[in-house]
């Protein structure tokens, strides 16, 4: 389990690309790596990998066809920063939202508007997950807990404030970017409900 609450930057320091199958080994900063151990969880960019490989601060990952297809890290090259959440723990504070690091799809970025001490992006989202994107709600986008701004047709807003642009890679999102997407799973929950009850209503 993930909370959503991104705990840095890592960078991206070897990649291991083979036909629908990657390896990627991160250096973590310093300050990140007490008890890593292989078979672990780590979040990179919001996607729940295992740890298969450590040695001091590098880690190493496999990432299978499925992870490659939905996710944005078969885009990764060498010297990417990527944001990184070790998993929860009991007793941990959860300040964002419960992620599961079960990345949905990913949304593309559409519009950047900044302002000296704001910045707004404007996502695409595949139409299938846009009904479970509601104004106000939670997303989880390249493992970052955010509330939603406003949703019109297949795009939605969110809203980064000036720590979020400096400790994540929002800081540095560009047009067209491709941006890991995790729908608020409560949220889907109620719409696939109220959906299947106003099906069988109109049988």
């Amino acid at each position: 389990m993930f909370t959503g609450i991104v705990q840095g930057l890592a960078e991206v320091i070897a990649l291991n690309k083979r036909d629908q199958f990657m390896q990627i080994r991160v250096s973590l900063p310093e300050g990140h790596t007490k008890n890593l151990q292989t078979g672990a969880s780590i979040a990179i960019n919001g996607t729940c990998l295992t740890i298969t490989e450590f040695s001091q601060n590098e880690v190493q990952f496999d990432v299978i066809e499925e992870t490659l297809q939905v996710t944005n890290l078969g885009k990764l090259e060498i010297g990417d920063r990527i944001n990184f959440e070790r998993a929860a723990r009991y007793g941990d504070e959860i300040g964002g939202h419960q992620l599961s690091g079960h990345i949905s799809s990913t949304a593309t970025i559409s519009q950047i508007i900044r302002t000296p001490d704001n910045c707004t992006l404007w996502l695409t989202a595949p139409a299938e997950l846009i009904q479970y994107i509601i104004p106000k709600g939670f997303v989880a986008l390249n493992g970052c807990s955010l509330t939603t701004g406003e949703v019109q047709a297949s795009s939605f807003s969110i809203h980064l404030i000036p720590e979020t642009l400096a400790v994540t890679t929002f800081g540095n999102a560009n047009i067209g970017d491709k941006i890991n997407l995790e729908v608020d799973p409560q949220t889907q929950a109620i719409v696939d409900t109220v959906n299947r009850f106003l099906h069988n209503r109109n049988l």
